[in-house]
Order: C-alpha cells, then sequence, then structure tokens
C-alpha cells in the first residue's frame, strides 16, 4: 500500500543517513533527516500508447531539492508501486504501457541528503487509448461507400456496413445553405453533441447523460461529439473543416469497453489541497 511504501522510505532515511562514523568531519554538522514537501497536483494526460503526468514544484523551503520519483501500479491505487523514473521537471512521460489497461501514479520527491517525501496524495489513474488526426467521411449523398466511420478498425466504411459508428449526410436549406449532419449509424450508438471546444482534450470523459434522443446532431467545425458506441466503448471526434462534400476530424477511441476516459480533467486546485490521512478521490 501507499502507507506501507512512505513508511519504509522514511526508514530506509535514518539507516542511510542517521548514522555516520566520521565524527572528525560530523561531529558539528547537524544530520538532515527531515523529508522534503510532498508533491502536489498531481495530473495525467492521456495520449496513445503513452500518458503524460504533471505536477506542481515543490516549496523547497529548505533549498536542498535534488529530484522526483515517478511510481507507477499497474494493480490498483493503494499497492504495487514500483518507480518507473526521476526527473528533476515537474512532468513526466510514460511511454511503457499498452492501450486499454489502467495505470495508477504517484510522485515523491527527494532531497540532496536523499531524504524521500511521502507519496502523492492525489489518486491518479490513466488509460491510454489510440487517436488520430485528419481523418476524412465523405457525405453520403455523394459517396455512400466513405461516408460511414469505424472506431474499432479505423476506417471508412458504407454507410450501412454493420461496423460503422456514425456516418456523414448533408440537406441543402435555402436559408443556411449546406447543412451536414452526423449520424448514429445504428438504434444502439449514441451520440452528443458537447459545444464548441478550444481543443480536442478539453473534452475528458463521456457523458452520463445528455444523449441525442433523435440520433443526429448537426456538424459544426470545432465542436466535439462523444459517442457511445454499439459495443459500449467510447469515442469522440472533433470537427475541424467543412467543405463542400465532407468533413475533417480528429478522433479518439477508447478500447478498453465500458470506460468513459477519453482524457482525465486537469484537477481544480480544491480537488489535490489534501492532508495526510485523508481519503483520495477518483480525479474527475
Amino acid at each position: 500500500m501507499k502507507l506501507t511504501l512512505i513508511i519504509m522510505a522514511g526508514l530506509l532515511t535514518l539507516t542511510l543517513f542517521g548514522c555516520d562514523d566520521n565524527n572528525d568531519v560530523n561531529i558539528n554538522r547537524p544530520s538532515d533527516n527531515t523529508p522534503p514537501p510532498v508533491p502536489q497536483g498531481v495530473y495525467s494526460v492521456t495520449r496513445d500508447h503513452a500518458v503524460l503526468l504533471y505536477w506542481l514544484p515543490i516549496d523547497d523551503v529548505q533549498g536542498d531539492f535534488s529530484t522526483y520519483v515517478v511510481y507507477r501500479s499497474d494493480t490498483d491505487p493503494d499497492t504495487g508501486y514500483v518507480e518507473i523514473g526521476t526527473t528533476t521537471s515537474t512532468t513526466y512521460l510514460d511511454q511503457n504501457v499498452i492501450n486499454g489497461l489502467t495505470y495508477y501514479y504517484a510522485v515523491s520527491s527527494v532531497d540532496r541528503s536523499g531524504n524521500l517525501s511521502a507519496l502523492s496524495y492525489e489518486t491518479v489513474f490513466d488509460t491510454p487509448r489510440p487517436q488520430g488526426t485528419n481523418r476524412t467521411v465523405t457525405a453520403m449523398n455523394t459517396l455512400p461507400d466513405f461516408s460511414g466511420w469505424a472506431f474499432a478498425v479505423v476506417a471508412n466504411v458504407n454507410y450501412q456496413n454493420p461496423n460503422a459508428d456514425f456516418y456523414l449526410d448533408y440537406v441543402d436549406d435555402l436559408a443556411k445553405g449546406r447543412v451536414f449532419y452526423l449520424n448514429a449509424a445504428n438504434d444502439m450508438t449514441d451520440l452528443q453533441d458537447m459545444g464548441y471546444t478550444t481543443d480536442f482534450d478539453e473534452i475528458s470523459f463521456a457523458p452520463d447523460g445528455g444523449w441525442s434522443k433523435i440520433g443526429w446532431c448537426e456538424a459544426i467545425v470545432g465542436h466535439t461529439y462523444v459517442f457511445w458506441t454499439a459495443d459500449n466503448n467510447f469515442a469522440k471526434i472533433r470537427v475541424t473543416a467543412i467543405n463542400s462534400e465532407n468533413i475533417l476530424f480528429d478522433w479518439a477511441y477508447q478500447v478498453a469497453t465500458g470506460n468513459p476516459e477519453l482524457k482525465p480533467k486537469v484537477p481544480h486546485p480544491a480537488d489535490y489541497l489534501r492532508h495526510p490521512g485523508t481519503a483520495p478521490a477518483a480525479m474527475r
């Protein structure tokens, strides 16, 4: 458990630095057994075959900061943490991960005397998933074989193909001109317009509700759309351009069935200003 690792770190510090036989050199030098501050504000950003970690710099009041140590557990948020790297930065990229598997992370700090802080208090988890950019679907009115999109195979398909998750069509409106629509490809697929987003990572988790009751949404540049597929997977696209026949979009697909995680949000400060002993809360 995290607590066990914290206690072991403290004992190791006392063993390594609590004794010194060289009394002539160190007789007037006070020993430093005080661990540095615990890193706070740890959060993750999901990548394709990677997880990017961020945290706040510690308040180095003693001026003896040395490095940060990053830990990962492949089992759960309380046990199995092993060191995966060190850094003097407040970011760390873990590329030794598999898409669709969930990983748990913690960070500690070390000072120049070798004192190790407790692990960060946040429960930080991440499930990397595939993503891509600059893909196109063409309206079924024009090219039906390329109007559908299948997340699982990352390919254009016919809008009637059983693998299709959504497809594109348009209506020529006298007042608005040509209007494009994203359509759920079957009755078991849901979609939702999440509105305008400044970037692709702004939408982090699939929503709990609010899915379209009519099975379609207008395609608008800059809007992000979330899908709940017939196979119980979650995905999202962000429309980046629209021309006379098709749309251009970026996409992400969570291969872990039933997992709504698309990209964890950056936590609000209130989420990480905790004290030791408080129950960790999952970041949402």
